[in-house]
């Protein structure tokens, strides 16, 4: 904490440090947690929970008219003259690394207050980084000032994505996307977190990042550092309504076009022709292979691909 950052923004932190110390006492003996599957591939363990609590309690022993959105425990609506304030938690970002020891995973919080994110932090407990950002007052990392990379072409740049996982996500739809990306860039990063993937963005290691399927718990944090760091944040079309659209895409403002350029056909909000076109070149890409693809999805009907929507 700092006596120059905004007084909610050290309470988060210290909230985030809370949570980091159960996840490095576990992380000691990860073979020992107990993990369940939410659904396939979507795993909450016994430490995302004892995390979150401690974060709760810290932000409602700090401010206990606050509200909560939270991955494991959900929506706890605030209450009085501050009940728009609302802190969007997740505990541990990165379960599936979290459980296989794989250190790449973090906890996320941000303070929504209307419609805006006024706070955030995303902590990484194995690695002891801290980032942290408020509205206005720039983004850092361990109390040092972070801006998004320099580089202008992207074909120069390095990226990171997440891949469609869970039963009914649009992973043809997602494969089709990456195909056309990768050519262009000098590589593609897998890391497994989202939040962390944006606070690298945020800090410059990387240069811009895209994924389908997230929550608002995934991204809320990492679109304030970003955006504090001089970075843009949107959905694939560009456009800044992303939170809960499923859909994230975040670069430094020389690379946001280019990619936008590549990932708005894919975007829920592209338009009827660059829908069929995107359908089209999958049927030309299945004739070429000589067997059709594998069925997009066998989920829900809010699960479907998000380029088949007319």
């Amino acid at each position: 904490m700092s006596s120059s950052y905004h007084p909610m923004l050290n309470v988060a932190i210290k909230a985030a440090r809370a949570a980091g110390a159960i996840i490095n006492r576990a992380a000691l003996d990860v073979e020992a947690v107990r993990v369940t599957a939410k659904q396939t591939n979507d795993f909450v363990t016994e430490i995302d929970h004892a995390a979150e609590a401690a974060i709760i309690e810290t932000l409602k022993t700090a401010y206990p008219g606050h509200g909560i959105w939270a991955e494991e425990s959900g929506q706890q609506p605030g209450k009085g003259r501050e009940k728009d304030h609302v802190w969007i938690i997740d505990p541990l970002d990165g379960t599936t690394n979290f459980i296989h020891g794989f250190p790449v995973y973090c906890v996320s919080i941000a303070l929504m207050v209307g419609n805006r994110i006024e706070q955030a932090v995303v902590y990484d407990p194995s690695r002891n980084d801290l980032f942290c950002a408020t509205r206005g007052r720039g983004a850092y990392l361990n109390e040092r000032r972070i801006r998004v990379a320099k580089r202008t072409s992207l074909r120069d740049c390095l990226l990171s994505t997440g891949f469609p996982f869970r039963p009914g996500d649009a992973f043809q739809t997602y494969m089709q996307m990456l195909g056309e990306v990768m050519p262009k860039v000098a590589g593609v990063r897998r890391p497994g977190s989202a939040a962390l993937d944006l606070a690298y963005v945020a800090a410059g290691f990387s240069d811009g990042f895209f994924e389908m399927g997230l929550s608002p718990w995934d991204v809320a944090a990492g679109a304030l550092l970003v955006t504090e760091a001089g970075g843009l944040i949107g959905n694939f079309t560009g456009e800044p309504d992303f939170l809960e659209q499923k859909e994230c895409l975040a670069a430094n403002p020389r690379v946001y076009g280019q990619l936008v350029a590549l990932t708005g056909k894919y975007s829920k909000f592209a338009s009827a022709g660059d829908k069929a076109a995107v359908r089209q070149a999958r049927a030309a890409a299945r004739k070429t292979v000589g067997k059709p693809a594998a069925p997009e999805a066998d989920a829900a009907p809010d699960t479907e691909d998000p380029a088949e929507r007319e």
